[in-house]
This record gives structure tokens, C-alpha cells and sequence, in this order.
């Protein structure tokens, strides 16, 4: 059995310790984040850190980087305080990956990584519109982590988009029929898998399960 103390996760080599450290968690959810600055200059991104913060408001958090200088994503947000988060389908997760790369400053994902801008009224941030389930998000609050200069962003979901079929009638979104890819670390993708659906958790109680 492994057993690693946080002296030697300190000693580490970096790049392997950036591989563990974002890998050990196990599957997340990814999706393209699609922002604007004032000038209608578009970036799109992929993020792995998003995560439900309740549903009256309906928030969405998620981490961000400490700002670069090359990172448009954080101060368009700030600046114009719409963004989206888009699903990312196998056809398209090598171009999804894409968007990762450090792009000069300034320079669309959308248009050098071949994803289509999708636009709704009064509605200033670019969804991708090769996803299938899309969020419009209106930025609430901005949350410094000092420990390590990341930014936790709070966004209220103004907007969705998604095809019918893909919401049932309990208003739960079917991610495996949307084609929605997950992540482990930075650079491994998978398709998950549907085990089936539990009953509201019970004391005494063993939970009905229903398939997907």
C-alpha cells in the first residue's frame, strides 16, 4: 500500500506533483468556459473545478488561476460579469484540450481551436454551440483564496440552454444521453457510464433504485 506523507508531497518532482495532486480526486466534470472582454474579443477555456453552491439562488462556483498576464478569462468576467460553461462532447475533446494552450493575450480559442460562437439576446458571453447542454451564469461575487492566489467565482445560472430530450420531466439532466465527457487531471477524458438512480436517502431505509 501506498503511504505518502505531505513531507514527500513537498519533495516531490513538480510535474509529477501536479499530476497526482489533480488526478487523485478522481472524475470531474468539464466544460468550456466562454467569455468576452468589452471589445467583444472572445476566450474559451476548459475548467475541471466547477461545483453546485445551491439552488434558490441557483449558484455554480468555480476556481480560477491566479491572473496572468496572458489569462483573459478572470478579468473578462470581472470586466463584463456574463460567462458560460459548455459541455464538452467526445467528437470534439481534442480541440476542447486546445483551448488550454497559453494563447497570446487577446487571441480567440473559438476561432484558432474551430468552435462556433452562439450567442443569446441580451446575453453578452458566447456559448460554444457544438455543446449540447450550455449555462449562462451572471457573475455574484469573487472570492480571493489567499492560500495559493486562486479566485473562487460565484455565478448565478440566468440562462440555459439544452436540448429537450435531455431534461426529464423531474428536471434531471441525462449527461450520459448529452455525450458529456469527464476529466482526470489535466489530460485524461472519459465517457462515463450510467449505474442507475437512488431514492431520497432514508434512516431505516434501504433506497429503491431505478434505472437511467
Amino acid at each position: 500500500m501506498v503511504n505518502i506523507n505531505s513531507d514527500q508531497i513537498s519533495e516531490m518532482d513538480k510535474f509529477y506533483r501536479i499530476s497526482l495532486m489533480n488526478s487523485i480526486s478522481g472524475y470531474k466534470s468539464v466544460n468550456l468556459l466562454g467569455t468576452t472582454n468589452t471589445n467583444g474579443i472572445t476566450n474559451l477555456c476548459p475548467v475541471s473545478s466547477v461545483f453546485h453552491m445551491g439552488s434558490n439562488p441557483p449558484l455554480l462556483g468555480m476556481v480560477i488561476r491566479p491572473e496572468r498576464g496572458h489569462n483573459d478569462t478572470l478579468q473578462n468576467i470581472r470586466s463584463v460579469g456574463h460567462y458560460t460553461l459548455n459541455n464538452v462532447l467526445p467528437e470534439w475533446y481534442t480541440q476542447a484540450h486546445q483551448t488550454s494552450a497559453s494563447y497570446p493575450s487577446g487571441v480567440s480559442e473559438f476561432d484558432v481551436c474551430g468552435f462556433k460562437k452562439m450567442y443569446a439576446s441580451k446575453f453578452k458571453a458566447p456559448f460554444v454551440a457544438q455543446s449540447t447542454v450550455r449555462i449562462g451564469l451572471e457573475l455574484r461575487e469573487i472570492i480571493d483564496v489567499e492560500i495559493n492566489g486562486t479566485s473562487i467565482i460565484v455565478g448565478e445560472m440566468v440562462l440555459i440552454l439544452a436540448e429537450d430530450t435531455l431534461i426529464g420531466e423531474d428536471g434531471f439532466v441525462d449527461h450520459v444521453k448529452a455525450g458529456t465527457l469527464a476529466v482526470t487531471g489535466q489530460d485524461s477524458y472519459y465517457l462515463p457510464q450510467a449505474l442507475g438512480r437512488l431514492s431520497y436517502a432514508k434512516p431505516d431505509e434501504v433506497p429503491n433504485s431505478s434505472l437511467l
